[in-house]
């Protein structure tokens, strides 16, 4: 049996698929299913520091709303500690870190609520400036994506982070800020996703 085993062949790799938000996001997709949804708020309700909300839409290479798409956010809280026990740091009690949204079916926006993270511990002894970490999977992509979101008001902390200095130059680096506006006095930042093309947002091999 195990000789048999050497003459099978990879199997072909597939896409999300149309149906993806069913099954990753039944909530949203309109499925009563789940006692309790991931929800649209990242951080979790009582979680402490600044509230803010995150919006955005992915585009495909000629600038068009892709709408079946479905985004996993994970982020570290207010002073840069995530809910993981390989933080090593006191997780804040309330704390999430983490959740997942879909596109708006008929826009092509998605949007969460959470908290603005702190600075975390990066590799090189140093801190990571304040971001979010974004996995993206959607129909025609066979591998999900990874990018980070940071935010244009941590100029300072974004012109000392490792990865983000990987990156050699400042038009692909701009991809990954977010633009912060207001509304009804609440921080909102803008962050567009794009998969394909000119100004093709910097994706990590992770």
């Amino acid at each position: 049996m195990p000789q048999e085993l050497n003459y099978l062949k990879e199997s072909p790799s597939q896409t999300a698929g149309p149906y993806v938000h069913i099954g990753l996001a039944p909530g949203a997709a309109g499925f009563d299913i789940y006692k309790q949804e991931l929800g649209w708020d990242i951080a979790g309700p009582n979680a402490k520091g600044e509230r803010i909300r995150v919006e955005g839409v992915v585009v495909d290479g000629m600038g068009s709303p892709i709408k079946d798409v479905l985004l996993e956010a994970w982020q570290a809280n207010g002073n840069g500690v995530y809910a993981h026990p390989e933080d090593g740091r006191k997780v804040e009690k309330g704390f999430r870190g983490w959740g997942r949204v879909i596109t708006d079916f008929e826009t092509g926006e998605w949007g969460f609520d959470t908290v603005k993270p702190g600075p975390s511990p990066a590799r090189n002894g140093k801190l990571a400036a304040p971001h979010i970490n974004l996995w993206i999977v959607a129909r025609g992509i066979n591998i999900g994506l990874n990018t980070r979101m940071y935010f244009d008001d941590e100029a300072e902390a974004n012109a000392d982070d490792a990865v983000l200095n990987l990156i050699e130059w400042e038009r692909r680096r701009e991809t990954l800020i977010a633009r912060r506006t207001e509304r009804d006095g609440q921080a909102v930042y803008r962050f567009d996703i794009k998969l394909q093309g000119d100004d093709e947002t910097v994706f990590f091999d992770i």
